[in-house]
């Protein structure tokens, strides 16, 4: 079994002023998040803003982000693309540079058949020898994996896991019926957490843990302990910080909050565009409830 972690923090991209990488601050964020809570850093991916990088940014990113924390904790390379052979070239970049594994998010737009997924995840995985994370998010790509072609991937050597962010609750059980107990069920949604874990998931894939990652993975380790009741008051606890952080597009509000606790990330590349001073009101406020500033 790979051991990637039980929370995994979906990083940032930093920016500078003129919305250019800013690769210095990326280092330091990276160091933050190793300290606080986070077993690895999925890097590339939705919320550090894939679709507005360049290929020499993703990659340059990498080098970065495993040079600052690759000896503390596990780097997961976004290296998923809508198209395979992009897909293909990414992962064999990512692998040179010598991340622990990737992260292949479902082809957005093309709007692929069930084996035609299946044909994509088993060429990537064809390509490599590192471990392949599935990223299953039907809101951002237009359709769904069912569990029968989780089932059939996870037959696949190095496909290890999938970051389920389906909101379907159903299909998490059944993915955990239909998979090796070996093969890592991750929530992709904060506020699913908990409901995820009940069904065989083993932690997140976390954007509130660039501010709470402490409390995130002491409810994960709660929860796996046995301490239900506790993991649950801790979610509780959490839930208006998971439900902020998405009032508007991710990552508009993580760096919004990121710079009100004092570890600014920068702006957002069109056409993503920064939080307005209502939604800065309504994030600032449930900071300071939680006592995260």
């Amino acid at each position: 079994m790979t051991d990637f972690g039980m929370v995994l923090t979906a990083m940032v991209s930093p920016f500078k002023p003129d919305g250019s990488m800013d690769y210095k601050r990326a280092a330091e964020l990276a160091n933050y998040l190793a300290d606080n809570g986070s077993d690895g850093l999925v890097v590339h991916g939705t919320t550090g803003e894939s679709p507005t990088l360049t290929h020499e940014e993703e990659y340059e990113l990498y080098r970065v982000v495993k040079k600052s924390v690759g000896g503390k904790v596990k780097i997961i390379a976004g290296t998923g693309s809508n198209s395979t052979a992009t897909s293909i070239k990414s992962t064999k970049e990512a692998e040179k540079i010598g991340v622990d594994g990737v992260m292949i998010v479902v082809p957005y737009y093309n709007k692929p058949s069930q084996e035609g997924m299946y044909q994509h995840y088993k060429a990537v995985a064809g390509s490599t020898k590192l471990p392949i994370i599935i990223y299953n998010i039907q809101g951002r790509t237009g359709v769904n994996m069912t569990s029968d072609t989780v089932a059939r991937l996870a037959k696949i050597k190095n496909i290890v896991g999938i970051k389920e962010a389906s909101g379907i609750l159903e299909q998490t059980s059944e993915i955990r019926q239909k998979t090796p107990k070996e093969f890592v069920i991750y929530s992709g949604d904060d506020d699913k957490t908990i409901e995820i874990m009940k069904r065989g998931g083993c932690g997140v894939i976390s954007v509130a843990s660039h501010i709470a990652g402490r409390e995130i993975k002491k409810m994960c380790e709660a929860f796996l302990s046995g301490r239900t009741d506790e993991a649950e008051r801790m979610n509780a606890r959490l839930s208006p910080l998971f439900k902020v952080l998405f009032i508007t597009t991710n990552p508009t509000p993580v760096k919004a909050a990121l710079a009100m606790i004092g570890q600014p990330a920068g702006g957002l590349r069109l056409p993503l565009i920064e939080a307005n001073e209502t939604e800065k009101e309504q994030i600032r406020k449930v900071l300071k409830d939680l006592k995260f500033i």
